[in-house]
Order: C-alpha cells, then sequence, then structure tokens
C-alpha cells in the first residue's frame, strides 16, 4: 500500500460562524463549495492544495495534545505574520536531534495547530 497525502482533516468546533474567518483571514485559506450535511459546516483550502472541513459539533471542547500542523519554508517569518494578526504564537523551538523546528497556536475553538519546518 502506498498513501499519498493527506487529503483534508475535519475539525470540530462549536461555532463554525466564528472560527471560518480566522482560518479565510488570518491563515489565508479559500471556501470551497460543500454539499448540505444537514449540519453546519466549512470546507476550506489551504494555497497549497490540503484542506480543512470544520465541523460544528454543539458543545465542543477540544481535547489536550491532539493537533493538527502545516509546513512552513520559513516558520519566522509565519510565525510574525500571525503575531501581527493578533494571533498568540511560541517562539518556535528545535526539534531533538535535528534542525527541524516547531511552534504551536490555537484556533478560536481551542484546537491547537502546529507550524513545522523541516530539516
Amino acid at each position: 500500500m502506498e498513501l499519498g497525502p493527506v487529503h483534508h482533516v475535519s475539525i470540530n468546533c462549536a461555532d463554525v460562524d466564528a472560527a471560518a474567518p480566522f482560518y479565510t483571514d488570518v491563515l489565508g485559506m479559500k471556501q470551497l463549495d460543500r454539499p448540505d450535511f444537514g449540519f453546519n459546516g466549512r470546507w476550506l483550502q489551504t494555497p497549497g492544495g490540503g484542506e480543512v472541513h470544520l465541523i460544528e459539533v454543539a458543545d465542543w471542547v477540544a481535547p489536550k495534545g491532539q493537533h493538527w500542523a502545516f509546513k512552513v519554508e520559513d516558520i519566522d517569518a509565519t510565525v510574525a505574520e500571525l503575531r501581527d494578526a493578533g494571533v498568540k504564537v511560541k517562539d518556535p523551538v528545535p526539534l531533538p536531534g535535528t534542525t527541524a523546528r516547531q511552534t504551536f497556536f490555537f484556533d478560536p475553538a481551542g484546537n491547537m495547530i502546529e507550524l513545522n519546518q523541516p530539516a
């Protein structure tokens, strides 16, 4: 079996209407057409072609430690852009034993997102 890149991640949030502008306005994703599944949600696409599907789940509380990551070419520049947009982002740190670096921040629903600059 040979798996390709991840097509999309599905992210739960208590209020899709409140979370979606963070992904489009701050992270620069494009909203895609989405079928009517009978519940609120958004399909979003990164400039690199990956997708994030926001799913509204009443009373959602993000689990501690669970996260997903974006690969970035320049983690310092990306962190600076996020901070300029008012996002609280931790300082990047090296991954032990590598030259790769990572950092974390949270979306408005409390979901943890990682930025990863590979070695």
